[in-house]
């Protein structure tokens, strides 16, 4: 019986990362060894960057509640304590699109805030 050779396999395996490499510059997108490479890091890359994508948008989120509860008197801290105080629970992805769109409705709660403190 003749010997089969593990041919398609290793061509499977080349061709899936090299896909993965379309776009790339040079080397890094034609030879398979670069490719693997490039690939490897780029893959641990994105993952690392969807983390950092969530602390990104939470430091953009408290800026924004920030600069919206300094024009209504308050420091985030304060405000943020405020509406604990209330019993208020919005999450920071809600109070700055707040902060942006209804700016009538931040400053209710920021007066709301600032009754429970004083």
């Amino acid at each position: 019986m003749a010997r089969i050779k593990g041919g398609l396999n290793a061509r499977k395996k080349h061709n899936r990362v090299l896909k993965l490499a379309k776009g790339y510059r040079g080397a890094r997108s034609k030879q398979y060894r670069i490719a693997k490479q490039s690939v490897m890091r780029a893959l641990t890359s994105a993952y690392a960057g969807r983390k950092e994508r969530k602390r990104q948008f939470r430091q953009l989120w408290i800026a924004r509640i920030n600069a919206a509860a300094r024009i209504n008197g308050l420091s985030y801290s304060k405000f943020m304590y405020g509406l604990k105080l209330c019993g208020i629970e919005l999450n920071r992805k809600v109070l700055a699109d707040m902060a942006v769109n209804d700016a009538k409705g931040f400053a209710d709660l920021a007066d709301m805030a600032k009754g429970k403190l004083a």
